[in-house]
């Protein structure tokens, strides 16, 4: 799956799924708190109707990026994290939005040097890769101040009919 940086921009929190499960949360920038994102994605996987695997793609992209946050983007300070989702006829979607000095997770990223000898690479931006190729598109912008990251993941036809979106 490719690094898409145009691609729609999710509908945004009304877009909602119409249970009475939460569609955001809020926590401090700490490891400790970073199983609440996973259970954030997972409950809205399911309720998306996401096959197995795009869940866990999706988780994954979402725990390296709440986990870069806190340790690159806070490095130990204070701070906090919004994190909102939706579900909409094509796509599920999930947003951070955080107050960290401006950065996008995209810089540094490359693809693993597979023809270097492990001892020998580079260290770093390997996780980042792995985790946003694994989504069907990300998105960064700067926005009053504020880091905003969109991971985009798109829903199978199966999973579109009445009820799941």
């Amino acid at each position: 799956m490719a690094l898409d940086s145009g691609a729609a921009s999710p509908s945004g929190p009304s877009a909602g799924t119409g249970s009475g499960t939460p569609d955001a949360l809020r926590i401090p920038a700490r490891l400790a708190c970073l199983d609440r994102v996973a259970e954030f994605v997972l409950g809205l996987g399911a309720r998306a109707a996401l096959p197995e695997s795009s869940v866990y793609r999706l988780r994954l992209a979402a725990d390296e990026l709440a986990t870069n946050i806190v340790m690159h983007g806070y490095r130990g300070a204070a701070g906090e994290i919004s994190v909102d989702g939706g579900i909409d006829p094509d796509q599920v979607w999930v947003r951070f939005e955080d107050d960290a000095p401006a950065f996008d997770p995209r810089q540094g990223m490359r693809p693993p040097a597979l023809d270097v000898p492990l001892a020998e690479r580079q260290i770093g931006g390997l996780g980042v890769f792995l985790a946003f190729t694994a989504v069907d598109s990300f998105e960064y912008e700067l926005v009053a101040g504020r880091n905003v990251s969109t991971l985009v993941m798109r829903r199978s036809a199966a999973a579109t009919g009445p009820g799941t979106g």
